[in-house]
C-alpha cells in the first residue's frame, strides 16, 4: 500500500498574505473615488434593504450623473447661451443634483443603523450639502465621479488598465472644467481657455507640474488639491491591483511546482514499495 503523503497541504504563504493586502489597499483606493468593493461594504450598518436600493438604482443614477456632467459642461464651455437657455439648463443641473440628495436620503431611510450609515458617510453628507456655497461648487464634481464610479467600479472590476484610464479621464475632463470655471475671469489669471485648463488637469493628474499653468484663485487650488489627491488614489489603486495579480501569477506557478513535486515524491514512494515487496517475496523464496 502506498504511504501518506509525504507533503501536507501548507498554510498561507507569504505570497498569499501579500496579495491580500494589496487587494484591501486597491479596494480602500477605489472607495477613496466613490467604487465599491466586497471590503468596503458594513452589513452592520446597511442591512439587506440598502444594498438592493443600490442595485435598483445605480444605473439611473449613473445616467443622471453623465446628464449632469453635460450639463456643466455646456454652463462652462457655451458661453454664447442665452438667459432663457442658460436659466433651463441652471434648473436642470440642481433638479439631478437634488436627485443626488434624495437617494442619499433614501439609503439612510433603509439603513439598519441609521446614525452608524450616516457617520460611515460622512463623505457624501459633505459633498451634497455644501455644494449649496459657491466656493465649494467644486465638491459637486467629488460627487458626480462618485456616482458614475459606483456603477463602473463593479462593472469593470477585474479590468484594472480599463478602470484606470475610465477614471483617469473623467477626473481630467472634469477637473478641467471646474478650473477653467474658476479662473478664466479672474485678473491675473493664466488658465483662460479649455486647452490651458486641460492641459492643466493632465500634468497635474501625473504629479508632474511644470509650472507654466496654475490656478490663482482659492477655488481653482482646491480643484488642484482634490485633483492631485485623487490621482494618488488612482495610481494606488491600479498599482496594489496590478501587485495583487502578479502575486497571484507567482502563487498559481507555486501550487503547480508544488504540485508537480507531491506527483514525484508519490511516484517514488510507490517505486519503494514495489522494490520493497520484491525484496520480500525474494527473501521469503530463499528462506523456503
Amino acid at each position: 500500500m502506498p504511504g501518506p503523503p509525504l507533503v501536507e497541504q501548507s498554510p498561507p504563504t507569504e505570497w498569499q498574505r501579500t496579495a491580500r493586502r494589496a487587494r484591501v489597499r486597491a479596494g480602500r483606493a477605489i472607495r477613496l473615488l466613490g467604487g465599491s468593493s466586497a471590503e468596503g461594504a458594513d452589513e452592520r450598518a446597511e442591512g439587506p434593504r440598502v444594498a438592493a436600493w443600490e442595485r435598483r438604482a445605480e444605473w439611473p443614477l449613473a445616467v443622471l450623473a453623465g446628464l449632469f456632467l453635460v450639463g456643466y459642461a455646456v454652463q462652462v464651455l457655451a458661453q454664447g447661451l442665452s438667459p432663457d437657455a442658460r436659466t433651463v439648463l441652471n434648473a436642470l443641473v440642481w433638479a439631478i443634483w437634488i436627485s443626488f440628495g434624495v437617494d442619499f436620503l433614501i439609503r439612510v431611510g433603509l439603513a439598519r443603523r441609521r446614525t452608524r450609515y450616516v457617520w460611515r458617510h460622512l463623505v457624501d453628507v459633505v459633498i451634497i450639502a455644501l455644494p449649496m456655497l459657491r466656493p465649494l461648487r467644486v465638491l459637486r464634481l467629488i460627487m458626480l465621479l462618485r456616482m458614475i464610479n459606483r456603477r463602473f467600479a463593479a462593472t469593470l472590476r477585474g479590468r484594472v488598465v480599463i478602470y484606470g484610464a475610465f477614471t483617469a479621464l473623467l477626473l481630467i475632463f472634469c477637473a478641467s472644467l471646474a478650473v477653467l470655471q474658476a479662473e478664466r475671469h479672474h485678473p491675473g489669471a493664466n488658465i483662460t481657455g479649455f486647452g490651458d485648463a486641460l492641459w492643466w488637469a493632465i500634468v497635474t493628474i501625473c504629479t508632474v507640474g511644470y509650472g507654466d499653468r496654475f490656478p490663482v484663485t482659492v477655488e481653482g487650488r482646491s480643484v488642484g488639491v482634490a485633483l492631485m489627491i485623487s490621482g494618488v488614489g488612482l495610481f494606488g489603486a491600479v498599482t496594489a491591483s496590478f501587485a495583487a495579480w502578479l502575486v497571484d501569477q507567482l502563487r498559481v506557478e507555486e501550487s503547480e511546482s508544488e504540485a508537480a513535486t507531491q506527483r514525484d515524491l508519490h511516484a517514488v514512494q510507490a517505486q519503494l514499495d514495489r522494490i520493497e515487496k520484491r525484496l520480500a517475496a525474494q527473501a521469503g523464496g530463499a528462506d523456503t
